[in-house]
Protein backbone atom coordinates (compact mmCIF):
# COMPACT_ATOMS: atom_id res chain seq x y z
CA UNK A 1 0.00 0.00 0.00
CA UNK A 2 1.30 3.41 -0.93
CA UNK A 3 0.88 6.11 1.69
CA UNK A 4 1.01 9.41 -0.14
CA UNK A 5 2.71 12.49 1.24
CA UNK A 6 -0.38 14.67 0.91
CA UNK A 7 -2.17 16.44 3.74
CA UNK A 8 -4.12 13.35 4.90
CA UNK A 9 -3.09 12.26 8.39
CA UNK A 10 -5.50 9.31 8.53
CA UNK A 11 -5.13 7.32 5.28
CA UNK A 12 -8.25 5.64 3.90
CA UNK A 13 -8.81 2.97 1.29
CA UNK A 14 -11.64 0.91 -0.13
CA UNK A 15 -12.00 -1.99 -2.51
CA UNK A 16 -14.48 -4.58 -3.61
CA UNK A 17 -14.27 -8.06 -2.09
CA UNK A 18 -15.49 -11.23 -3.80
CA UNK A 19 -16.31 -13.02 -0.52
CA UNK A 20 -19.60 -12.58 1.30
CA UNK A 21 -19.84 -10.60 4.51
CA UNK A 22 -20.29 -13.76 6.59
CA UNK A 23 -17.27 -15.45 4.96
CA UNK A 24 -15.12 -12.41 5.61
CA UNK A 25 -16.25 -12.05 9.22
CA UNK A 26 -15.57 -15.78 9.75
CA UNK A 27 -12.07 -15.35 8.26
CA UNK A 28 -11.33 -12.53 10.70
CA UNK A 29 -12.76 -14.58 13.61
CA UNK A 30 -10.43 -17.46 12.65
CA UNK A 31 -7.47 -15.08 12.43
CA UNK A 32 -8.38 -13.69 15.85
CA UNK A 33 -8.14 -17.18 17.35
CA UNK A 34 -5.15 -18.46 15.39
CA UNK A 35 -2.60 -15.66 15.83
CA UNK A 36 -1.25 -13.45 18.61
CA UNK A 37 0.65 -10.82 16.59
CA UNK A 38 -2.34 -8.45 16.42
CA UNK A 39 -5.42 -7.73 18.50
CA UNK A 40 -8.64 -8.10 16.53
CA UNK A 41 -11.97 -6.73 17.72
CA UNK A 42 -15.10 -7.46 15.73
CA UNK A 43 -18.30 -5.52 16.35
CA UNK A 44 -21.13 -6.04 13.85
CA UNK A 45 -19.70 -5.01 10.46
CA UNK A 46 -16.65 -3.27 11.96
CA UNK A 47 -13.26 -4.87 12.46
CA UNK A 48 -10.47 -3.22 14.44
CA UNK A 49 -6.89 -4.46 14.09
CA UNK A 50 -4.45 -3.14 16.68
CA UNK A 51 -0.84 -3.61 17.72
CA UNK A 52 -0.51 -5.39 21.12
CA UNK A 53 0.04 -3.02 24.08
CA UNK A 54 3.60 -4.19 24.77
CA UNK A 55 4.64 -3.32 21.18
CA UNK A 56 2.76 -0.01 20.95
CA UNK A 57 4.27 3.44 21.04
CA UNK A 58 2.46 6.78 21.25
CA UNK A 59 1.86 6.96 17.48
CA UNK A 60 1.08 3.27 16.86
CA UNK A 61 -1.69 3.03 14.27
CA UNK A 62 -4.75 0.88 14.28
CA UNK A 63 -6.81 -0.23 11.31
CA UNK A 64 -10.58 0.15 11.30
CA UNK A 65 -12.35 -1.89 8.63
CA UNK A 66 -16.01 -1.56 7.74
CA UNK A 67 -17.91 -4.00 5.55
CA UNK A 68 -20.64 -2.42 3.43
CA UNK A 69 -22.95 -4.21 1.03
CA UNK A 70 -23.83 -2.44 -2.22
CA UNK A 71 -26.48 -3.78 -4.58
CA UNK A 72 -24.37 -2.66 -7.56
CA UNK A 73 -20.90 -3.85 -6.67
CA UNK A 74 -21.34 -6.44 -3.92
CA UNK A 75 -19.28 -6.21 -0.74
CA UNK A 76 -17.06 -3.18 -0.24
CA UNK A 77 -14.31 -3.09 2.38
CA UNK A 78 -13.58 0.40 3.71
CA UNK A 79 -10.42 0.91 5.74
CA UNK A 80 -9.16 3.77 7.88
CA UNK A 81 -5.76 4.00 9.55
CA UNK A 82 -5.44 6.19 12.58
CA UNK A 83 -3.76 6.50 15.93
CA UNK A 84 -5.28 5.24 19.15
CA UNK A 85 -8.65 7.01 19.64
CA UNK A 86 -7.37 8.63 22.84
CA UNK A 87 -4.42 10.14 20.98
CA UNK A 88 -6.68 11.28 18.14
CA UNK A 89 -9.16 12.88 20.57
CA UNK A 90 -6.36 14.74 22.35
CA UNK A 91 -4.97 15.87 19.00
CA UNK A 92 -8.37 17.17 17.81
CA UNK A 93 -9.03 18.84 21.19
CA UNK A 94 -5.75 20.75 20.90
CA UNK A 95 -6.72 21.85 17.37
CA UNK A 96 -10.10 23.01 18.71
CA UNK A 97 -8.46 25.00 21.52
CA UNK A 98 -6.04 26.67 19.10
CA UNK A 99 -8.86 27.53 16.66
CA UNK A 100 -11.09 28.88 19.43
CA UNK A 101 -8.32 31.05 20.85
CA UNK A 102 -7.49 32.30 17.35
CA UNK A 103 -11.10 33.34 16.73
CA UNK A 104 -11.37 34.95 20.16
CA UNK A 105 -8.14 36.89 19.68
CA UNK A 106 -9.32 37.95 16.22
CA UNK A 107 -12.55 39.34 17.66
CA UNK A 108 -10.63 41.09 20.45
CA UNK A 109 -8.15 42.55 17.94
CA UNK A 110 -11.00 43.83 15.75
CA UNK A 111 -12.71 45.38 18.79
CA UNK A 112 -9.51 47.19 19.74
CA UNK A 113 -9.02 48.29 16.12
CA UNK A 114 -12.59 49.67 15.99
CA UNK A 115 -11.97 51.55 19.26
CA UNK A 116 -8.63 52.94 18.00
CA UNK A 117 -6.72 51.05 20.69
CA UNK A 118 -3.57 48.99 20.33
CA UNK A 119 -4.16 45.49 18.96
CA UNK A 120 -0.51 44.49 18.53
CA UNK A 121 -0.61 41.94 21.40
CA UNK A 122 -3.62 40.17 19.88
CA UNK A 123 -1.96 39.98 16.46
CA UNK A 124 1.27 38.64 17.96
CA UNK A 125 -0.69 36.00 19.86
CA UNK A 126 -2.60 35.07 16.69
CA UNK A 127 0.71 34.50 14.88
CA UNK A 128 1.91 32.42 17.84
CA UNK A 129 -1.26 30.32 17.53
CA UNK A 130 -0.59 29.85 13.81
CA UNK A 131 2.87 28.58 14.78
CA UNK A 132 1.32 26.22 17.32
CA UNK A 133 -1.11 24.93 14.68
CA UNK A 134 1.78 24.23 12.28
CA UNK A 135 3.62 22.48 15.13
CA UNK A 136 0.57 20.26 15.74
CA UNK A 137 0.28 19.51 12.03
CA UNK A 138 3.94 18.54 11.67
CA UNK A 139 3.77 16.50 14.89
CA UNK A 140 0.92 14.58 13.26
CA UNK A 141 3.00 14.09 10.12
CA UNK A 142 5.92 12.83 12.19
CA UNK A 143 3.56 10.49 14.03
CA UNK A 144 2.25 9.16 10.74
CA UNK A 145 5.83 8.60 9.60
CA UNK A 146 6.74 6.90 12.92
CA UNK A 147 3.83 4.49 12.44
CA UNK A 148 4.43 3.81 8.74
CA UNK A 149 6.11 0.42 9.25
CA UNK A 150 3.29 -0.73 11.53
CA UNK A 151 0.71 0.66 9.09
CA UNK A 152 2.19 -1.45 6.30
CA UNK A 153 2.26 -4.49 8.60
CA UNK A 154 -1.41 -4.02 9.51
CA UNK A 155 -2.31 -3.65 5.83
CA UNK A 156 -0.35 -6.79 4.89
CA UNK A 157 -2.01 -8.73 7.70
CA UNK A 158 -5.44 -7.59 6.50
CA UNK A 159 -4.52 -8.55 2.92
CA UNK A 160 -3.51 -12.04 4.02
CA UNK A 161 -6.94 -12.58 5.56
CA UNK A 162 -8.96 -11.01 2.77
CA UNK A 163 -6.77 -12.60 0.05
CA UNK A 164 -6.57 -9.56 -2.18
CA UNK A 165 -3.70 -8.43 -4.41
Amino acid sequence: MHLSENIVLRPRFQFQVSATKDELLAAFQNAKKSQKAYILSIVDDHIFIKIPKQKQHFWSPQLHLELRTNEDSGLMLHGLFGPNPTVWTLFMFLHFVVASLFIGLGAWAYSNYALDQSYRLQLVMMFVLIGIWFTLYFAGRMGKKAGRKETNELYSFMQSIVSIP
